[in-house]
């Protein structure tokens, strides 16, 4: 406090004498200011008197290492990886007794101590050591610059994803002592599938296997992933397990918890609070802690020796970073497992494309069960395509089919019944309407629209398509309508007036139901779990999953309707899904069969002969039109880089909500597509990040938007 700081007058009538004493004491106290030290004057450490420092500036221009003076005073507590704050930006006039000071004050951390500096010029002196604990190790780090390099992206902001903020009251606990490895788990269901058991062996023996699991509907994909870790666990390595949302990480938390017993494993979600949260992730850090579950920020915990990586449901939107540079977890965890040489398990009731190409590469093998283990485990799957629906008197009176309600009284007999209703904002792409093939561009295969009734254009390239007949059955006429699935919920709560209705969605999700009777109508990814299983489920309005106007959109909807009758009991023990979709679609035709897996494969080869992801790499580059050219036409783009577009992008309209990426309201911006082959995705990345450094040295001007393997292209 100095001595130009007003103090109120004292209520109790102390007086100005009073408060003349109170600032003599203040001048007497000495008490140092809040600003910190410039250490003027002050002595260096003696050895290694440079600390190399990577600040917390996300900016790309300015993304490598910084270095700065150590004063001796902070020798022993500037180790290599922990918090420091510093002063950046102080000119070179800014230099006084060959040292540089001003500049504004940032975190950082401190990555090596070296005895000298590559630069010639003066340096500033570390302000200060924020935290004597490292918090930042060498493989961190290495991962940290590979996942920021594969997106374009700078350090700092990667590592803003991989280090949670501190916390002074978990950081001042120990952790506990680390428990000895536990004994190898039995195989348990994990005899249900081909390869399962062997794959438990070679992890308990210290191997690496890299595995694509199909897992079988029902409740027991917890208890096996669990059993991955625990054998992971007994060879004395580490296990990383990345969910989509909390609800499923403490599904894995509970039977890691009734396996192994407590204290073997740290759960990292947002559920648990900033100083939780923390005291996890150090309990991790200092090695007390071998195994880890955790939502997507988990992709980058920091597990030592580890032995295992595992993703579930990769396909899930959770999983992919809304936070610059945008990674998704699967990437890094396969770069994690391809750094440390550790074993890989992607599993899912369903199948992704990625899936499929890492066991058609060869880098992973396909783990599941055989025909009969599926026939025992799946529901009965029956569908109602749209001529059935047309000739049905039911269906026209409540938009639902003789079968569903069928389906539904049976099923409210014995328990809960399913109702899985597309959420709002489904819009379909446009299709044939005779055969329903989606219409694409004859140029670049992407996909048609019709916004605002003109005439039909590509949504990638922009092309106009005057003329469009479908390359399959020779049709003119298009097809996009959804059907109301609010209404149908409705109609059934009024036709089952004396069966309680129970809803999850975005507002209230539902973990879990009783095993009694009952309808619960629920959005795609918020469907609670029922004691014993759903008896039934009806999956609505599949011409709106499958109409989106994106590249999943059928990869989407087979995952969707997997998961949800997932939670329906077996067929043998009379568990029924009926789906509103046209039965000779290839995602319905997939889900009666109950074979993702061949699903995935067949949506590979065709993505393989149109050069779409993950055959080939992508990015996107919006902005405004002027810009977006600008930018392209300056950027070193690889010689076999494709172009596609740009395309003006929807106006954002001042009020509404906004997804990450979406223009600012009212501007119109537009959007680019670059498409090379796998091998030059490097190559990509590189000067799209080196473009857009340039021009955010220049002083950028309007903003331009770039990301690496956007997962929603239209």
């Amino acid at each position: 406090m100095s001595s130009d700081d007003k103090q109120p007058e004292d209520p109790a009538g102390g007086g100005p004498e009073q408060l003349a004493l109170i600032r003599e004491s203040v001048r007497k106290a000495k008490v140092p200011r809040a600003k910190p030290r410039t250490w003027r004057g002050a002595a260096l450490a003696e050895e290694l008197p440079v600390a190399r420092v990577v600040v917390n500036k996300g900016v790309l221009h300015l993304d490598q290492f910084f270095d700065y003076a150590v004063p001796a005073e902070l020798d022993e507590a500037a180790r290599p990886g922990v918090r420091v704050r510093v002063r950046f930006g102080a000119g070179a006039h800014q230099v006084r007794g060959g040292r540089r000071e001003g500049g504004r004050l940032i975190d950082g951390f401190v990555v090596e101590r070296r005895a000298e500096s590559d630069y010639a010029g003066p340096l500033a002196a570390l302000a200060g050591v924020v935290s004597p604990e490292p918090v930042l190790g060498a493989e961190l780090l290495a991962l940290a610059r590979a996942v920021a390099d594969r997106y374009a992206g700078s350090l700092a902001d990667v590592l803003q994803l991989a280090v949670p903020p501190r916390n002074a009251r978990a950081e001042s606990k120990p952790s506990p002592e680390p428990l000895p490895p536990p004994a190898a788990p039995e195989a348990g269901t994990w005899e249900r599938y081909e390869k399962g058991a062997a794959f438990l062996d070679a992890l308990a023996g210290g191997g690496a296997p890299r595995a694509v699991w199909t897992a079988l509907p029902g409740p027991h994909w917890a208890d096996e992933l669990a059993r991955a870790v625990a054998a992971t666990l007994a060879s004395g390595r580490g296990a990383l397990v990345v969910v989509p949302d909390g609800r499923v990480a403490a599904r894995l938390d509970a039977a890691l918890r009734a396996l192994l017993g407590e204290g073997r494993h740290a759960l990292l979600t947002a559920e648990a609070g900033p100083e939780k949260r923390y005291r996890e992730w150090l309990a991790v850090r200092r090695g007390s802690v071998r195994a880890v579950v955790g939502t997507r920020a988990a992709m980058f915990a920091p597990v030592q020796d580890l032995g295992l990586v595992a993703i579930w449901d990769d396909g899930d939107g959770s999983h992919s970073e809304q936070h610059a540079p945008q990674p998704h977890a699967r990437e890094v965890l396969l770069l994690r497992a391809a750094h440390d040489k550790c074993g890989f398990l992607l599993g899912s009731t369903g199948c992704t494309v990625e899936a499929a190409q890492l066991v058609d590469t060869g880098w992973a093998l396909p783990l599941a069960a055989g025909r009969e283990q599926v026939r025992v485990a799946a529901p009965l799957v029956r569908t109602v395509g749209d001529g059935e629906l047309a000739r049905d008197e039911a269906a026209r009176a409540a938009r639902l089919p003789s079968l569903a309600w069928q389906a539904v009284r049976d099923g409210l007999k014995s328990g809960p019944v399913l109702v899985q209703v597309p959420r709002r904002g489904y819009v379909p792409r446009l299709a044939c309407e005779r055969c329903r093939t989606p219409a694409r561009c004859l140029r670049c295969a992407g996909p048609l629209e019709a916004a605002g009734e003109r005439e039909l254009h590509c949504s990638w390239c922009g092309r106009e398509e005057r003329d469009w007949r479908c390359p399959e059955c020779g049709g003119a006429r298009l097809r996009a309508r959804i059907v109301g699935a609010r209404r149908t919920a409705e109609e059934l709560g009024r036709a089952f007036p004396a069966v309680p209705v129970r809803t999850s969605g975005r507002d209230h999700v539902l973990d879990s139901v009783p095993g009694r009777p009952a309808l619960v109508v629920s959005t795609p990814g918020a469907e609670p779990v029922a004691e014993g299983g759903y008896a039934a489920a009806l999956l609505l309005d599949g011409w709106a999953m499958l109409g989106r106007p994106d590249l999943r959109a059928g990869e989407e909807a087979l995952r969707r309707w997997i998961q949800a009758s997932s939670l329906v009991r077996g067929q043998s023990e009379g568990g029924t899904v009926v789906v509103i979709a046209e039965p000779t679609l290839r995602p319905v035709q997939a889900l009666v069969r109950w074979d993702p897996t061949g699903h995935a494969r067949r949506e590979l080869a065709e993505r393989a002969e149109l050069g779409f992801p993950p055959v080939s790499r992508m990015a996107t580059v919006t902005g405004r039109a002027e810009v977006v050219s600008a930018f392209l036409a300056t950027a070193g783009l690889p010689g076999d880089a494709e172009v596609l577009g740009p395309v003006p992008l929807p106006l954002a309209e001042p009020g509404r909500p906004r997804r990450p990426g979406d223009p600012p309201p009212g501007e119109h911006w537009e959007r680019a597509l670059l498409r090379v082959p796998q091998g030059s995705g490097a190559a990509l990345a590189g000067a799209l990040k080196a473009a857009q450094a340039a021009r955010l040295a220049k002083g950028g001007g309007d903003p331009v938007r770039v990301r690496i393997d956007p997962p929603d292209i239209g």
